[in-house]
């Protein structure tokens, strides 16, 4: 074949092939080339549309939940558990009880203390475990049906914890988890071992009792400085020291600040000092004639918060058994307290309060 006839050829392949082609051209620039090979058809490709596409935002992931008593880690798994702890020189050092999330300090008899520790977070063994008081399943119904252990309790306790939500763990029924240290003289010797209760009993694990945590609060920039405070529950003073150091409020009695049993500071970085009304109990009268005193923890009243070396005042509420305890300044707003736990001080509306 001539080499003009192969020119001819080509030129009428190359004719055909160019007749499939299409190049889409938008605003001045190739937005897009797209090449179709139809057999020799003359039909363009077709236009792209002229919206402008839409990229699909990415999805915000929802905050991670926190420990509800804490304000610190992941929600602890497993049962809340509040324990009746010894709050005398006899029951010193304490066994545990810097393990504690929230640490309750309330009138007894005689002028006396005793503690009401909730553990969600650990589950250590406890001592000193004492009775309970007829008040007790009032304040810890608001964390729900949990366990409350205690060695015992006289005339209403027991018969008022049994018709309250709680789970009762009482060692004079042979509830789990309990046994004797041999180096302490009863009744200030009973030990509990809370990751047997834990496993032993069903209850309900940790929720919000309206507490709020947070590394600063509304007030807290206005609020005055308190590096100390000093009240009084019963006729049993009440003292803690700020420690800037540990930024924790540590207990103090007698002017010795306060260790557990393994040598741990009892400290916090919030004290609760809750006014409330405080009534005696004909129902509960010990050996030597003294009167149980019922705390009531439901209703409203005074209240100051002490985080960070200063003190914030303002009032506290809680409407029912099953509602939490919430905490307001003077200009109404949520007064948030210092992630790491609390000590409420459940004292009389009379009772003096001094901070320094």
């Amino acid at each position: 074949m001539k080499l003009t006839d192969r020119i001819g050829q080509w030129s009428a392949k190359q004719k055909a092939i160019a007749a499939g082609i299409a190049v889409v051209v938008v605003g001045g620039g190739v937005a897009g080339l797209t090449v179709a090979l139809s057999g020799g058809s003359s039909k363009p490709a077709a236009l792209p549309s002229s919206t402008p596409s839409t990229a699909t935002p990415a999805p915000t992931s929802a905050p991670a939940p926190v420990n509800p008593l804490t304000g610190l880690g992941a929600p602890p798994t497993g049962p809340v558990i509040g324990v009746k702890i010894d709050d005398t020189a006899n029951g010193r050092p304490q066994v545990g009880l810097d393990k504690a999330d929230i640490v309750y300090v309330e009138q007894a008899e005689g002028g006396l203390t005793r503690l009401l520790a909730v553990f969600a977070t650990n589950k250590p063994t406890v001592e000193a475990v004492r009775s309970v008081r007829a008040s007790d399943p009032e304040l810890l119904s608001q964390y729900g049906r949990v366990i409350l252990v205690a060695s015992g309790g006289g005339g209403d306790s027991l018969p008022t914890l049994d018709k309250s939500i709680l789970h009762g763990v009482i060692m004079d029924r042979g509830g789990p988890g309990f046994s004797r240290d041999g180096a302490r003289s009863a009744p200030y010797n009973v030990m509990s071992n809370l990751a047997a209760v834990s496993s032993a009993v069903k209850a309900d694990s940790a929720k919000s009792i309206g507490l709020q945590w947070a590394s600063s609060s509304p007030g807290l920039p206005a609020s005055r400085k308190a590096t100390s405070l000093r009240t009084q529950v019963g006729g049993t003073p009440v003292e803690f020291q700020w420690d800037a150091k540990l930024k924790r409020y540590a207990r103090v009695i007698e002017g010795v600040r306060q260790s557990a049993a393994d040598g741990a500071p009892i400290a916090t970085p919030n004290v609760i000092v809750q006014f409330c009304q405080v009534t005696v109990n004909p129902g509960d009268v010990d050996v030597e004639g003294n009167p149980s005193q019922y705390t009531h923890s439901i209703g409203h009243g005074r209240v100051a918060v002490f985080r960070n070396g200063h003190r914030i005042d303002g009032s506290w509420s809680r409407a029912n058994l099953r509602s939490g305890t919430t905490l307001r300044d003077s200009k109404d707003r949520p007064i948030s307290l210092a992630p790491g736990g609390a000590w409420v001080v459940l004292v009389a509306t009379s009772a003096p309060l001094t901070s320094g």
